[in-house]
């Protein structure tokens, strides 16, 4: 009997300790959200404001190596702050403050601005932008374009940064149900793929596969778990082909 007393006194005191150990863990993720989505507000502040004087002195008149320097200052600027806003979005998610606003959005003008982000950068680094739309896609779905936007342009930044020659590849499709439209997302590259053993470690965040091989990349190490996040959220579907140069993404939206 004291055998059976001291074994129930010795699980409820494991469970206790296991409950407060996840309180505390809970608790010191909140004040790493609460931390990282404070400092991205800090320091996107004067990134903003030297984006914005470094373009202000690009209109005026300066000498060829001026140029050079503003250009780079510019261009390191918005590397910047694509990493904060990464970090910013990725502390929202994970406190739960991501917020959907959905309302009608152009869909030829959304696919517009996600071809027209990548074309100069493709042909500057020598790779082939090639895309297949659908010519059937409604042309107004109701949705939240800027949350679309940012899915197919993190996974095409992930594909372009890790593409050295060839192409990459973005196809987008429809199936339309009734007052419904399925949207299929399709970005495949020539890249080296993804090794088997590191897909499972693929949306490990402030993480990139090959550490070692891939240190002269940019980045947060964020995108593709925000775009997994973000299409969750939507209740879509997002897939890696086994290989890890196949990305497919299926969101479903009404049709207005």
């Amino acid at each position: 009997q004291g055998n059976k007393r001291s074994y129930y006194y010795e699980k409820a005191l494991a469970n206790q300790m296991a409950e407060m150990e996840k309180e505390k863990a809970e608790a010191a993720n909140k004040a790493k959200s609460t931390f990282l989505s404070s400092m991205s507000h800090e320091i996107r502040t004067p990134m903003n404001a030297i984006v914005g004087m470094t373009e202000v002195l690009l209109r005026s008149e300066h000498s060829k190596e001026t140029v050079e320097y503003l250009n780079n200052i510019k261009v390191s600027g918005e590397a910047l702050l694509t990493i904060i806003n990464d970090i910013l979005d990725f502390s929202k998610i994970e406190s739960g403050k991501m917020t959907l606003i959905n309302e009608p959005y152009n869909v030829p003008d959304l696919i517009n601005d996600i071809i027209n982000a990548f074309s100069l950068r493709m042909r500057q680094k020598g790779l082939s932008f090639i895309t297949e739309i659908d010519s059937n896609i409604p042309k107004v779905l109701e949705g939240d374009e800027i949350r679309i936007k940012q899915i197919a342009l993190n996974i095409l930044s992930n594909a372009f940064k890790y593409t050295k020659e060839g192409y990459v590849k973005l196809k987008i499709s429809s199936i339309i149900d009734n007052n419904t439209c399925k949207l299929l997302f399709s970005i495949e590259d020539t890249g080296s793929g993804i090794k088997k053993e590191a897909l499972e470690r693929l949306f490990e965040t402030f993480e990139r596969i090959d550490e070692k091989k891939n240190r002269h990349i940019e980045g947060s190490g964020l995108g593709l778990a925000i775009a997994r996040d973000l299409v969750n959220a939507q209740g879509g579907r997002f897939e890696i082909d086994i290989d890890g140069d196949l990305f497919k993404v299926t969101l479903r939206f009404p049709i207005i």
